[in-house]
Formats: structure tokens, C-alpha cells, sequence
């Protein structure tokens, strides 16, 4: 709707209507909360990710702020008023880190990318272009980015008009289109590990000869003569390890400095402090002994190719590190590459029929817009076939494996593939709205949360590095002092010329060997994998803390109507117990339910309706539509006051008499009797699983109706299945007891709790959590959202209502009970992978840390070189990162499996 139209209904309405401009409104218009996303480099551990999250929690303005170590991102919740982006890069910028903005919450700013602006010249063309346009509240152009963001006023103007604007008014001169914030990202991922290669190959390059020059060369008779050739007071082979080793580690260690500089500036210690101790350490010992030996003729041992082997070794690891944990984001790269990069636009001329066809950037599609869409392409957004029938693959959104036809009025998913025919798709949701939107964010806020179980790693992160620098001074003097006062034979270091080197070797290989990343990197990399997994199984997780949760749950509670049942209720029986007729009964109930929005009354209006007009609609599914509604405008009888009941039914007015349709309470309140046959007939129907409705007309009881509704298929396996992993299954209903006692024993769950009001069922679910159990609730409707609300791990069934997804720490895309199974079974593996995490990265380190210290040199002679030391630091973290990966390999659980049973 236009602000004109808007204008219009307030005047045809008796009223006067103006705009004000914004000028003349007093207050200024207060502005929501923000949520932004920043990719942060240069953290290597845990404690970096807390020293950042601390220093963006002081700032004005800030709501929250959480930071990922894995995906080297940071979501932070900020108010506009108070503080901007760029004030927030700046504060992660002074705090030694970098930080790129990459996308927020605001729906009225974009950026876009540009083509042929390159000069000053071009961006005041620009400049002048945008400055015309209507809607445009501001803009900035970065002709060194070729890039230009726009804060625009999309009741005015659209995406596509600024894209097209730019382009026609600069002739064809200028192009824009919308910056992908994903591709943005995936790029820096390259640009990261490529980087990071390029420093690999520079360090191994270096490296080597200095390797060479200290252990083969010797055994080389004509290169042993030529790096033992005095050059001044220097050898030869000397003089050129210390330049290539000062390459190494000033030019390609340099990131390791600065990253030490920047944490030490904060109070924080991680990794890079250690790497910066050990090979600073080892360098700055070989140049005193270098420069010793050249003043006084002897010949101390110099070290320079340890703080050059350290250097690769870890620039290996992170390179490796960096790929393993590209690889741990896959899931959400997948579901990205859903979304096509181009859409066909119908185009319409002033009386709406259509004219053409243009090929436009699928990220441009607006809301109304109507879509052709290909045999073999992809739907460009979430919308409403208009015309063709196709059948679409859902399986990569859904899980669904078998195609879903679709036909005129059916709703189809953006990133879905269109099988067969050509389809025409008016865009309902596009952007952030889509369903494919919704899932990326549900993934990447998964992602950013933390488990609790992560809070010990934090922990043990903060006093890591203090405590390993202490044990480094502290075996160096143990091992100094005893040397010194005759405590071990001088034999051990004869080779080391004296007890000072002996030592400072042991304790360099402690700095160097510990690994504070490792636990660092343990639960957020198998946190990241499992919820991709999860996607790709149609379950979404919302967070790490549900994750962690879930493998623990001892009881599960259904919601029988929709949960347990399909959720399709059909009328199975009508009688009436009076003189009414039965046409004129079933007018008058269908009269009463077309008010309510009730899965319930919607049976109820079928079933009337076609048994007044079974055969009597057109054949084709548009024309019968149009009917149906027709019909029902006239047929039906005018209710007035009508009203819902919670829990008990609705009531009503119908020619000045009262109405009551609902259960025996709501007949017992209103003094409304029951027949000794009525109630003979409505027990029948609830021994056998359907609910029976009663319906009173001026307070006389005139009939009942028995509606069923199916279970699902596999409600009975998935009952048995939770049995069989020790999980105690419950189902929740407002139904009465025999309905319910009927349908619990169908499915085999022997623990029912019916008659329970909306309001109740999350009284259930706090009951059972008394004894500290932790309870999963299944639910689909909005009567259920207190219920998944309060309960451990709420799962909202992908089919249900907006508002139960919103409650629930689970959505189950597919609406299968199976995915119960596969969301507790996908926990109890992450799960266990983080323990086994936390177990190579603790053992690592309390098994590494003294065989560097030495504590085996007295019995087997074994003494760790700090060039090996750093190879075993590099390759621990990766270790951990290979693990969480091995987590793609998940496999949802067969039931077959479950239940234990073999199949001949």
C-alpha cells in the first residue's frame, strides 16, 4: 500500500491527512536495537576471544557481543543512536585486532558493488546521479573499493530502481549490484589461507638452507670447507644463518610479534606470546654466542636454525589450521550456493498483463514480483505458483527426499530446483525473509553461540600461557642450578659445551611445545560441524547450549495434535439426538466454527460442506475455489458474539439463540444435560481414538460429532526408539482421558497427562523437572510455545506456527518425528567428540610439557630439540580440528538400528 492510498482511506473515512515532514516532528524517532557482523583477525586462542568480547561490552551502546573463535566472527547488538559501526571497528582496531564490517540488521542500508568508477570524476558523476533520486536519505562512495553505500527509504524507492537508476542514468557507464556478504566472506577465508601459504613457503624457503648448513653440510668435504671460510670475525656458514634465520624471524615472524604486542598490551597472554618467548629466546642466545666467539676465538653452540624451524613448523600448523577450519564452515557455504545468482522477471504494462521477460540479479527480486522459473533452474525466492505445474526438489531445504508437486496456489521455497515444467512464481518473501535466509541465520547464530561446556576452556586459557612461562623459568632453573652444583654428570652436556645452554634448551622446548589453542578450538569447531550436519538433515539447531542440553534429556513430552497426529482432523461421524435435521445440524455447527481458527472447525466446515455440495462444484481446482468461497458467503447463517472457550470449545449467537460446541465442561458449565445414549456413543468414539465434539442450541443438547485425526507413520517407531535410548516418552493433550489413554496406546507411551489447559502444559513440563531431569518438549502450535518455552530443549516442528519456532531451541524442518531421534543422537555424538577434544588437547600438554621439561632425560637420554617441540605444538591444534571434523561423517540414525531389530 502507497502512503497516497493511506491518505485517501483516512480522508474518505471524514478526516484531514498530511505528511510531515521531518522538520516538524518534535521527537526524533527512537531506533531499535542493531545486530552487525564483523570478521576479526588475529586471534589465535580463547583468551583472545575474550579480551575482545570484554572490550566491546564496555563500549557505549553496546547491548551484547559474541565472538567466534572457529569462524573469526563477531555479532554484536548495539544501539545506532549511541554508537555506529565504524566506531566499533575502531575499538577493535585500537585494541590490536582487525576488524571489516560485513552485515547488519538495518533493512534500509545496502552496499553495492561498482563497475567503471575509478576515478574522482566518475564518483561526482555518481554522486550527482544518486542526489536526484527521491527516497535517498544518504551515500557514500569509495572509489578505492568501488563500492557505495546507500541508507535509503524502501516505502519510497526499491533496491532494483537504485540499481537501475545508476546504470541508465550514467548510460550504461556506471553498474551496480548487491554485495553478497557471504562471497565477501568466503573470499577473505582465500585471501586468509593464501596469505598464510605465501608466509609457509617464504619461512620454508629460508629455513632449509639454515637446516642444511647445520646438519648435512658438515659431512660435505668441499661445502664443509666454504661455510668454515673466515669472513671477518665471522664463519662463513654463521654469517649466512643469521641473515636468512634474521629474515625469518623479524620479516616473516613479524605477524607473531605484533600479535604477542597487541595481547600483552591488554593484560592477555596466548599463543603468540609463547611463540615470541621461545624463538626470541633461541635467536637472541645464538647472536650472543656468535658475537661471543668472534671476540674471543671460542666457539659457543649457536642455535639459529631452532627459532627458524619453530617459525615454519607453526606457520605450517596455522595454514593447515586455517584450511581444516574452512572446511568446518562447509554447511553453511552449501546452503549459500542454493541461492541463484540470476531470476527471470515477468514484466507487466500498465493493465498488468504481461509484456517480456528481463534476466535480473536474484538478490534485486522485490516482494510482488512475478518469476519465470525453468525446468532445471532454481526458484529465485519464497513465493506463490500463479501458473504451470512442476514438481520441485526440496530435499537440499527440507531433507525430503521425493519430489513435491506443485501446482497453481502452491507455496515453493527459494534455492528449491524446479524439476519439470515452467512455473510463474510471485515472490512473497525475499532477502532476510526467505525461508533459506532464515535457516543460514539460524546455522550462523548456532555457530556464534557458546556451549557451556566452553566455559572451562576459557578458563584454562586465561592462566595457560602464566602458567607455562613459570614452568619454563622454573625447569630452566632446576636444571641450571643442578648442573651447577654437581647434581647431574657434565657428560650430559658435553656436546652443549655448558649447563646454561642445557637448560635454556629444555626451557625454550616448554614454551614452545604447550598449545593453548587446542582447547581453544575444541568445542566451537565440533559445535560448527554438528550444526551444519544438522541442516543437512532438515535439523536446525539455535545454539550450542541446546546442543549441549539435549544429549542429556531424560524425558521427552509430545503434543498429541499435530505432533503425534498428521494434523489433519476429519469428520468420521455425525449424529444428531434431537428433532433437528441433519443437514440443518451440521448448517448450524459449520455456522458457528467458521468463525474459529481451529484445525477442528476446519473439519467440521469440510465435512458440512460437502455433504450439502458433494458434486454440485466445477471440476478445475481455481473454479471450485471461487465457488466454495461464494457458497459459503450465502449459505452460511449470520453468527454473532461468538467466542472461544480455552480448552473447552466456542459459543455463539445464531438467530438470538445461544450455541455451544465443545467437551462435556464446557456443556456441564452451561447446564446443558447429556442423553444416556449421547453419552453412551461419545464413550465409543473416544475408546477408539477420535475426539467427539457436543453441540447445545438454546440449552438443549441436540447432537455430537467423532473427528479423527491420523498419526503419523512413525509415531509408534520413534515412541520405541526413545524407549530403547533410555528416554521416557510423555504425551501432552487438552483431549479428554479416553481419547488420549486411546491414542497413548496406540503409539505404546504409557505416561499421559490429559486435559490440560494451554496455560497448564508448561505446568507439566516445570513438574517434571523438579527432580532435576531435563525434559525435551515436541510441539507445533502457538498453544504449545509456553510449554517449549519452559522446557530444556524445545523442538518446534518445522510445519508449525511461527511462534513455536521462535520458542524453540530445535525446528525440525522436515515435521517427522524421526528427527527427534536424530537431533538427541547428533547431541550425544558432538558431544562426545568435544570430550575426546578436550582430552587430546589435555593430554597433549600434560604429557608434552614435561618430556620438554626433560623429565625422561635422567632415565632414557631423550631430550626434545625446541624445533621439534614447535612441529608438536603446530600439529596439536590441527589435530583437534581433524577431529571435529571427522563429525561430517554423521549419520542419522536408522530406527532399524535404534530398535535394535534385524531385517531378513
Amino acid at each position: 500500500m502507497q502512503v497516497e492510498d493511506i491518505i485517501e482511506a483516512i480522508e474518505d473515512a471524514g478526516f484531514d491527512a498530511e505528511i510531515l515532514p521531518d522538520s516538524a516532528v518534535s521527537q526524533p524517532k527512537s531506533q531499535k536495537a542493531l545486530s552487525a557482523q564483523f570478521r576479526i583477525g588475529g586471534m589465535t586462542c580463547a583468551n583472545c576471544v575474550n579480551s575482545v568480547e570484554g572490550i566491546l561490552r564496555k563500549l557505549p551502546g553496546i547491548k551484547g557481543a559474541v565472538v567466534a573463535l572457529a569462524t573469526s566472527l563477531g555479532e554484536v547488538e548495539y544501539d545506532p543512536s549511541a554508537i555506529n559501526k565504524d566506531d566499533i571497528v575502531q575499538a577493535i582496531e585500537d585494541a590490536g585486532f582487525e576488524a571489516e564490517f560485513l552485515q547488519s540488521s538495518e533493512q534500509d542500508k545496502i552496499l553495492l558493488g561498482l563497475t567503471g568508477v575509478h576515478t574522482e570524476i566518475d564518483a561526482d558523476m555518481l554522486h550527482d546521479i544518486l542526489k536526484k533520486m527521491a527516497g535517498l536519505r544518504q551515500f557514500g562512495v569509495n572509489t578505492t573499493l568501488s563500492e557505495v553505500e546507500i541508507v535509503f527509504d524502501p516505502e519510497a524507492v526499491g533496491l532494483r530502481s537504485i540499481v537501475d537508476t545508476i546504470e541508465t542514468e550514467s548510460n550504461g557507464r556506471f553498474r551496480a549490484h548487491v554485495q553478497n556478504p557471504y562471497s565477501r566472506g568466503a573470499s577473505n577465508d582465500a585471501h586468509e589461507a593464501s596469505k598464510m601459504l605465501h608466509l609457509l613457503r617464504t619461512s620454508l624457503f629460508l629455513s632449509i638452507p639454515v637446516f642444511f648448513i647445520r646438519m648435512v653440510c658438515p659431512s660435505i668435504p668441499f661445502i664443509s670447507t666454504l661455510i668454515l671460510m673466515h669472513c671477518g670475525p665471522f664463519l662463513m656458514g654463521d654469517l649466512v644463518n643469521w641473515i636468512l634465520v634474521s629474515i625469518v624471524q623479524f620479516v616473516v615472524g613479524k605477524r607473531f610479534y605484533v600479535a604477542a604486542y597487541r595481547a600483552l598490551r591488554h593484560g592477555s597472554t596466548n599463543m603468540d606470546v609463547l611463540v615470541v618467548l621461545g624463538t626470541t629466546a633461541s635467536y637472541v642466545y645464538s647472536v650472543c654466542a656468535l658475537l661471543y666467539g668472534a671476540f674471543t676465538g671460542f666457539q659457543p653452540p649457536i642455535y639459529f636454525e631452532t627459532s627458524a624451524m619453530i617459525i615454519t613448523f607453526v606457520l605450517f600448523g596455522k595454514y593447515l589450521e586455517v584450511l581444516a577450519k574452512g572446511k568446518t564452515s562447509e554447511a553453511i557455504k552449501k546452503l549459500v550456493e542454493l541461492v541463484p545468482a540470476t531470476a527471470i522477471l515477468l514484466l507487466k504494462d500498465k493493465e498488468g498483463k504481461f509484456t517480456g521477460e528481463r534476466e535480473i540479479d536474484a538478490l534485486l527480486v522485490q516482494p510482488g514480483d512475478v518469476l519465470k522459473v525453468l525446468p532445471g533452474s532454481k526458484v529465485p525466492s519464497d513465493g506463490v505458483v500463479l501458473w504451470g505445474t512442476s514438481h520441485i526438489n526440496e530435499s537440499m531445504i527440507t531433507g525430503e527426499s521425493a519430489p513435491m508437486l506443485k501446482e497453481v496456489s502452491s507455496v515453493v521455497i527459494g534455492g528449491t530446483i524446479n524439476l519439470h515444467g515452467v512455473l510463474h512464481v510471485q515472490a512473497t518473501k525475499v532477502g532476510s525473509g526467505t525461508v533459506l535466509s532464515q535457516i543460514i541465520s539460524l546455522v550462523e547464530t548456532a555457530q556464534m553461540s557458546k556451549a557451556p561446556i566452553q566455559k572451562f576452556a576459557d578458563y584454562v586459557a586465561s592462566i595457560f600461557v602464566p602458567i607455562v612461562i613459570t614452568l619454563s623459568i622454573l625447569t630452566f632453573s632446576v636444571w641450571f642450578l643442578c648442573g651447577s652444583f654437581g647434581a647431574y654428570p657434565h657428560s650430559w652436556f658435553d656436546g652443549t659445551s655448558n649447563c646454561f645452554v642445557f637448560s635454556l634448551m629444555f626451557s625454550i622446548s616448554v614454551v614452545v611445545i604447550a598449545c593453548p589453542c587446542a582447547l581453544g578450538l575444541a568445542t566451537p569447531t565440533a559445535v560448527m560441524v554438528a550444526t551444519g550436519i544438522g541442516a543437512n538433515h532438515g535439523v536446525l539447531v539455535k545454539g550450542g547450549d541446546a546442543l549441549e542440553r539435549a544429549q542429556n534429556v531424560n524425558y521427552v513430552v509430545f503434543d498429541k495434535t499435530g505432533t503425534l497426529t498428521q494434523g489433519k482432523a476429519v469428520v468420521t461421524t455425525a449424529k444428531v439426538f434431537s428433532g433437528m435435521d441433519l443437514g440443518d445440524f451440521l448448517t448450524l455447527v459449520a455456522s458457528a466454527e467458521a468463525s474459529s481458527e481451529h484445525p477442528l472447525a476446519k473439519a467440521v466446515l469440510d465435512y458440512a460442506f460437502h455433504f450439502h455440495f458433494f458434486g454440485k462444484l466445477p471440476s478445475s481446482k481455481d473454479g471450485m475455489q471461487q465457488r466454495k468461497e461464494q457458497i459459503l458467503s450465502q449459505w452460511l447463517l449470520e453468527a454473532e458474539d461468538f467466542s472461544v472457550v480455552p480448552g473447552k470449545g466456542v459459543q455463539c449467537l445464531i438467530n438470538e439463540k445461544k450455541v455451544l460446541i465443545g467437551n462435556r465442561a464446557l456443556m456441564s458449565e452451561n447446564g446443558v444435560s447429556i442423553p444416556p445414549e449421547a453419552e453412551s456413543f461419545l464413550v465409543d468414539l473416544e475408546m477408539n481414538a477420535k475426539t467427539g465434539i457436543l453441540v447445545a442450541y438454546d440449552s438443549s443438547f441436540v447432537g455430537l460429532m467423532g473427528i479423527a485425526d491420523p498419526l503419523k507413520r512413525e509415531a509408534a517407531v520413534v515412541v520405541e526408539g526413545l524407549k530403547k535410548m533410555g528416554i521416557h516418552p510423555v504425551m501432552l493433550t487438552g483431549d479428554n482421558w479416553r481419547t488420549a489413554q486411546a491414542v497413548a496406546k496406540e503409539v505404546g507411551i504409557e505416561d499421559v497427562r490429559a486435559e490440560v489447559m494451554p496455560a497448564g502444559k508448561a505446568d507439566v513440563v516445570r513438574s517434571l523437572q523438579k527432580d532435576g531431569s531435563i525434559v525435551a518438549m515436541v510441539g507445533d502450535g502457538i498453544n504449545d510455545s509456553p510449554a517449549l518455552a519452559a522446557a530444556d530443549v524445545g523442538m518446534a516442528i518445522g510445519g508449525g506456527t511461527d511462534i513455536a519456532i521462535e520458542a524453540a531451541d530445535y525446528v525440525l524442518v522436515r515435521n517427522n518425528l524421526e528427527d527427534v531421534i536424530t537431533a538427541i543422537d547428533l547431541s550425544r555424538k558432538t558431544f562426545n567428540r568435544i570430550r575426546w577434544n578436550y582430552f587430546f588437547a589435555m593430554a597433549y600438554n600434560v604429557v608434552a610439557i614435561p618430556v620438554a621439561a626433560g623429565a625422561l632425560f635422567p632415565v632414557t637420554g631423550l631430550q626434545m630439540p625446541p624445533w621439534l617441540a614447535g612441529a608438536c605444538m603446530a600439529f596439536s591444534s590441527v589435530s583437534v580440528v581433524c577431529s571435529s571434523l571427522l563429525l561430517r561423517r554423521y549419520r542419522k540414525p536408522r530406527l532399524t538400528t535404534v530398535l535394535q531389530i534385524t531385517v531378513e
